[in-house]
């Protein structure tokens, strides 16, 4: 029996102008699936990320979510069939705490009237327990000891597990992760990383990762690596798979020489 991908991409395309950004690239990713998206900047990943979550209107192609398709959708829309994004730059609500934070995503929090929402029978109950979702996904972020902190007051790779947190919250069955250990210290984009495979391997959440420092990923226990050059997928394989593309090397990494083992 075959199963309905998490995420398939067929023919994307994107142009601005003349500048064809994205050229029918074409992908699929399951439920489950860890996989990095990786090339040099410009050359169509932050593209492709804004067109399957709704930022962008693509010039052709097809997006299916979960089986349904998603093509021309709103980012709401987007994310209310269960798929969430992040950015590579994070955009925490500074002078809220970081359990605060994590209270605003979840989705159908309020009836179309707020105050009938307060008042409806177990809107309280419901309160409850997003706050104690808000703190199981704190707890299996490892970072609960700053639940009460003001994100203004978190270091770079702790507000980037917080926007994680958030994305957590809204329930969703797959992630786009926009570098999400950029400028991060190395024990801690580690951890990152290992929580990230915890969530695809226990939950099932499939990911598509976008990660610029392509030695540091082929090193991470990622399922696939999709490598993208001037708008086209070059290609698509294990990292294994990858380091031997004689291609990929000599495009991105580099003299294999220098590599290490």
């Amino acid at each position: 029996m075959m199963t309905v991908p998490a995420l398939r991409v067929s023919d994307l395309t994107k142009d601005f102008g003349g500048l064809k950004a994205v050229d029918q690239v074409s992908f699929q990713i399951a439920e489950g699936e860890l996989v990095g998206l990786i090339g040099p900047n410009g050359c169509g990943k932050t593209t492709t990320f804004n067109c399957i979550s709704g930022m962008l209107g693509m010039t052709s192609g097809r997006i299916k979510v979960l089986g349904q398709d998603a093509s021309g959708m709103r980012p709401d829309q987007i994310q209310g069939l269960g798929l969430t994004r992040t950015f590579q730059h994070t955009w925490l609500w500074r002078e809220m705490t970081v359990i605060e934070n994590l209270l605003v995503p979840p989705r159908q929090q309020f009836a179309p009237n707020a105050l009938f929402a307060l008042l409806r029978p177990g809107s309280r109950r419901a309160e409850q327990q997003r706050v104690i979702d808000a703190y199981s996904v704190l707890d299996l972020l490892e970072v609960s000891h700053i639940a009460h902190n003001l994100a203004s007051e978190l270091s770079g790779g702790q507000s980037k597990l917080i926007d994680i947190g958030r994305a957590l919250m809204s329930s969703p069955r797959f992630l786009l992760l926009d570098e999400p250990v950029a400028g991060v210290a190395g024990p801690l984009a580690e951890k990152i990383f290992q929580n990230l495979r915890a969530l695809t391997s226990d939950k099932g959440i499939g990911m598509l990762i976008i990660e610029h420092n392509m030695d540091f990923i082929l090193r991470r226990d990622v399922d696939r690596i999709i490598v993208m050059d001037a708008g086209r997928i070059l290609m698509e394989g294990t990292p294994d798979e990858i380091k031997q593309s004689r291609d990929v090397v000599d495009a991105y990494l580099g003299n294999p020489g220098q590599m290490e083992e």
